[in-house]
């Protein structure tokens, strides 16, 4: 073999072990990600053995996964178990400051719940997934609740409508893709998705969640594009046709005020 022929064999072999430890170390990411993820608010610590039953890894696997995220401040060993450690404190005080909507703005989806007595989220467009960036709970008992940061499907809900308003086809081919009803489905979000641009709002009736309805308008960003949807969702039989415009008006009021103070966010598309 030539000197040209052990440089491409060489060269070959280099390609593929960097490969083999790129493919190595993303894994072992993942797994150190799901691992922070068994932490919730309802399970604040966990057990090493519930670890291990969790993810399916060897003991010695998840040992060693475990004191990689201590010493990166991630995890803090506790005599309850393992909970989040103040490097995850850190990471969440930057997001709350990143994410966390002018203080004008939360006002005035407070001050929209407590009038229409409904939950008021605000969400937006991210990849196939619409996410909730705000929200003001209901002050009623029986109520509908998402969490800020939470990704909800764009096959279905109010909001979607409205996010999805000027949506090209390639876009809502995937999102149907993705639905539990097919690729037909990207029709369907068409004809919502025009509705809704015609209407100025769009309304669902348990689509994703039976029981559950929801009015949704647009939040308009300083390019006059669409970069948000303001809604207000609840139990259905609090939600009758009768009521779906007054719902819709209270709506636009607030979307109108939340643009001319200049809607922005680190999702917003004209950043």
């Amino acid at each position: 073999m030539d000197g040209t022929g052990r440089e491409r064999t060489e060269t070959a072999a280099e390609t593929s072990a960097e490969a083999t430890t790129e493919a190595t170390g993303v894994r072992s990411v993942r797994r150190a990600l799901d691992i922070l993820g068994l932490l919730t608010e309802d399970r604040p610590a966990v057990t090493l053995r519930e670890i291990v039953d969790a993810t399916g890894l060897a003991k010695t696997t998840v040992v060693r996964l475990v004191q990689t995220l201590e010493q990166s401040g991630l995890l803090w060993d506790t005599p309850a178990g393992y909970t989040a450690g103040p490097g995850l404190w850190r990471w969440a005080h930057l997001a709350h400051a990143s994410w966390e909507l002018p203080r004008e703005t939360r006002k005035l989806m407070r001050e929209l719940a407590e009038e229409q007595q409904e939950t008021v989220n605000l969400f937006m467009l991210r990849g196939l997934a619409r996410v909730c960036v705000a929200q003001q709970e209901s002050p009623q008992p029986l109520r509908h609740v998402v969490r800020v940061g939470d990704e909800l499907p764009l096959w279905a809900g109010a909001s979607s409508k409205i996010l999805l308003r000027t949506a090209p086809d390639s876009l809502l081919r995937r999102i149907a893709l993705d639905s539990p009803h097919g690729e037909g489905h990207a029709r369907q979000l068409r004809v919502w998705a025009d509705l809704a641009a015609e209407r100025g709002f769009a309304v669902s009736r348990g689509e994703r969640d039976e029981g559950l309805t929801a009015v949704a308008v647009p939040v308009v960003g300083r390019t006059g594009a669409v970069v948000a949807a303001l809604s207000l969702s609840g139990p259905s039989h609090r939600f009758p046709e009768t009521a779906v415009p007054r719902f819709a008006e209270a709506l636009s009021a607030v979307s109108r005020q939340m643009s001319e103070q200049g809607f922005d966010h680190p999702l917003s598309p004209t950043r």
